[in-house]
């Protein structure tokens, strides 16, 4: 995979920069081409760790275990096009394969959710019973958007260009067409962001390999204002501590965390979250 030159810090913890088999990797993909509202996305990655060693602690509370006892890689960033998206997301798809080929669990921070669909794609291909867990403010099920079929708000419509329908949870989703929610209700796809509502639709399903998709918005906005397309009533962090638990109980063998603008935020608390956020993904798929 083609990387940026270092041009800032690792995510705190990091114990490397080369893919090691058996652990996480994280890699930044900073792209903002499709954005439909507010841009600034394409500096979620930096921003996540430039807050990453003063803002958070590398222990967890709610896990009870560390950062410094896992081992995990900071890749840095991927070297991208700015123009359209299609390029970017074969991009991404290619470096997920390499990082999976090399035993590595990948970490993908973005950037805007139209670059999901590449490392979804490789990591179905991988692990072909996959299930992908959603966690959104929206359905991102159009066919097109502002003219693109792969706006960051099809994600989810092209991932199911190759993934089975019944193979997709959608939690807490709570914007979209009327279309989309037709859609999600007769797929029995939508799912409560509660703790006993992801429990119960988790369990139908046994122990898969599951890739989560964490949009930012799924927070409320009062929490994260530093997002391109926030959405009121959205979830608070216990909230997403009761989620994160069960999750725990399953085997999460990629995720990816997007929509993070750190521009729009410049209090930082935005990044202070969702670098306490990666850091939870980071310590449940180890």
């Amino acid at each position: 995979m083609n990387l940026l030159p270092a041009n800032a810090a690792s995510f705190i913890g990091a114990s490397s920069n080369q893919l090691q088999s058996g652990k996480v990797a994280i890699l930044g993909i900073g792209y903002d081409g499709t954005t439909s509202f507010r841009p600034g996305t394409r500096r979620g990655p930096d921003g996540l760790r430039a807050v990453s060693d003063a803002g958070i602690e590398t222990y967890s509370p709610t896990l009870d275990r560390d950062l410094e006892d896992i081992g995990f890689s900071d890749l840095g960033n991927l070297e991208i096009s700015h123009g359209a998206p299609e390029p970017v997301i074969k991009a991404a798809y290619e470096a997920t394969r390499e990082i999976l080929a090399a035993g590595a669990i990948p970490a993908i921070i973005g950037g805007e959710h139209s670059i999901s669909p590449g490392p979804i794609k490789a990591s179905f291909e991988n692990h072909p019973d996959l299930l992908v867990v959603q966690f959104d403010a929206h359905a991102d099920l159009r066919h097109e958007w502002n003219g693109s079929p792969n706006s960051h708000a099809c994600a989810m419509r092209r991932t199911l260009d190759f993934l089975p329908p019944d193979r997709l949870l959608q939690v807490g989703i709570r914007s979209g067409t009327r279309e989309e929610f037709q859609e999600m209700h007769k797929h029995n796809r939508l799912v409560a962001p509660t703790a006993e509502a992801l429990r119960a639709a988790l369990s139908q399903f046994g122990n898969p390999p599951i890739y989560l998709t964490f949009d930012i918005d799924f927070f409320d906005p009062s929490l994260v204002p530093g997002t391109g397309t926030p959405e009121a009533g959205g979830i608070d962090w216990p909230t997403c501590e009761s989620l994160l638990r069960i999750l725990d109980n399953h085997s999460l063998i990629a995720f990816d965390l997007v929509e993070l603008a750190p521009t729009l935020d410049p209090t930082e608390a935005s990044c202070c979250l969702a670098a306490k956020l990666l850091r939870e993904l980071l310590l449940i798929s180890s």
